[in-house]
C-alpha cells in the first residue's frame, strides 16, 4: 500500500506524535506500506520552520534525509501534470500547497493522509 504524507501528518507521524492516530499508525506501521513525501510538503514544512510558525518541525526537516534514506519512504517531486491539475481543481481553497498535494495524490492514484477536511472539497481520497 501506498499513501501520501500531508504536511501535518508526515511532522506528527515522523515524531510520534499523539496527534497521529495510533489505530492508523499501527495499520500504516508494515513493510509492505510505501510512505510517499511530496516536495511540497518538504517545502511547506521548511518555509514554516524558517518563520518560527512550526519549531517543533524543526527535527523533522533537520533529519529529513536519513528518513528518505529508508526504502520504506519515497520523495515525489512536482511535475508539469500535477502542476496542471493544481491549477484547474475547483474549489475556493486557494491554499497552493493543499492544492498541489491534492493534485499529486489524485494524478498519482495515492490516498493522502490528513486531517484537514478541505481535501474533500477537491475530491480527494483520504486516509484519515
Amino acid at each position: 500500500m501506498k499513501v501520501l504524507f500531508d504536511s501535518h501528518a508526515l511532522v506528527w507521524f515522523l515524531l510520534g506524535d499523539d496527534k497521529f492516530p495510533a489505530p492508523l499508525r499501527r495499520d500504516l506501521e508494515h513493510p509492505e506500506t510505501e510512505f510517499v513525501i511530496s516536495a511540497v510538503c518538504v517545502w511547506e514544512i521548511a518555509s514554516k520552520v524558517r518563520r518560527g510558525r512550526w519549531p517543533e518541525a524543526a527535527e523533522v526537516i533537520g533529519n529529513l534525509n536519513d528518513v528518505l534514506a529508508t526504502s520504506a519512504y519515497v520523495p515525489l517531486a512536482i511535475t508539469i501534470e500535477h502542476a496542471h491539475t493544481a491549477g484547474f481543481l475547483a474549489g475556493q481553497h486557494r491554499d497552493p500547497f493543499d492544492r498541489m498535494l491534492a493534485a499529486q495524490s489524485q494524478v498519482e492514484g495515492i490516498p493522502l493522509l490528513s486531517a484537514d477536511p478541505v481535501f474533500a472539497t477537491f475530491g480527494t481520497v483520504l486516509m484519515w
